[in-house]
């Protein structure tokens, strides 16, 4: 049995995360900006987090902890997106893209680092996306915030690469989510974009359901020695699209991505 604190657990991969997690015998202190949207299960513990203030984030995590008494596992799931052309991008915008993908995880992580030395072991995993190399036109600031979550997970491996707690990057494609349902978009009434809008949110609505997410975090969470970075999806974006873009020029990957794209 582990004790694992998850955020954005109250839908979409979180939820199948957890109810995964609750069913296999795991306790989950799950987070939501509204707890009750959390379904009441043996195994649960709801808890009140708000992604955009720091006091709450230190608040949510330390209360969990002091309930739990100790975390095997940390999971980075929570987040949200909007779509539209960059330059009409307000600097509020991008502040929350960053604040809610980027900075929450990152105060997240070092919250965690503290409470796994202290045991000298456990597990991060940092829901990122396939976006972050693949970006998907028009969601400059949620291409941008998961890029540099990767990033900053990457170089957090780099630094910790001697110590007992693992690090994991998973890069979700296109799952099958309530995500384009939240989605705020502006600028419809240019062909290109609605176009784009279109064809993403086709590919989204036949994309794989969020428990083939949550069963790879399933066997993350019992690998000794867990992958650095995985990428989940369907077979062509999880595995076909990110080979063939590693060795293309830069040229190359934007024409592919307009192409597949249709724009």
């Amino acid at each position: 049995m582990k004790k694992i604190f998850l955020s954005g657990a109250s839908s979409g991969i979180g939820r199948a995360i957890a109810d995964l997690l609750i069913a296999r015998g795991d306790e989950v202190w799950g987070t939501s900006r509204s707890p009750a949207r959390i379904p009441s299960a043996a195994g649960m513990h709801p808890v009140a987090l708000e992604l955009m203030d720091a006091r709450s984030i230190e608040q949510a995590f330390e209360g969990a902890l002091a309930e739990a008494g100790y975390f095997d596992v940390v999971i980075n799931n929570a987040g949200a997106g909007d779509f539209g052309p960059f330059e009409l991008n307000s600097e509020e915008a991008l502040a929350k893209h960053f604040q809610l993908l980027v900075l929450a995880h990152v105060q997240l992580m070092r919250l965690a680092l503290t409470a796994m030395r202290a045991q000298q072991r456990g597990l991060i995993v940092n829901v990122t996306s396939l976006a972050s190399r693949l970006p998907v036109p028009f969601m400059a600031p949620y291409n941008a915030a998961k890029a540099a979550m990767a990033s900053y997970t990457m170089t957090a491996q780099l630094e910790l690469a001697d110590e007992k707690i693992r690090l994991v990057d998973l890069q979700a494609a296109d799952i099958r989510t309530s995500f384009n349902d939240s989605v705020v978009k502006t600028g419809m009434e240019n062909p290109r974009v609605a176009k784009v809008w279109d064809e993403a949110d086709r590919n989204m609505k036949k994309a794989p359901k969020p428990k083939l997410v949550a069963r790879r975090v399933l066997r993350l969470l019992d690998e000794k020695n867990p992958p650095p970075r995985i990428t989940v999806g369907d077979f062509f974006q999880a595995h076909i699209a990110p080979f063939i873009f590693r060795f293309l020029p830069q040229r190359l990957r934007v024409w592919g991505l307009k192409f597949y794209y249709g724009i």
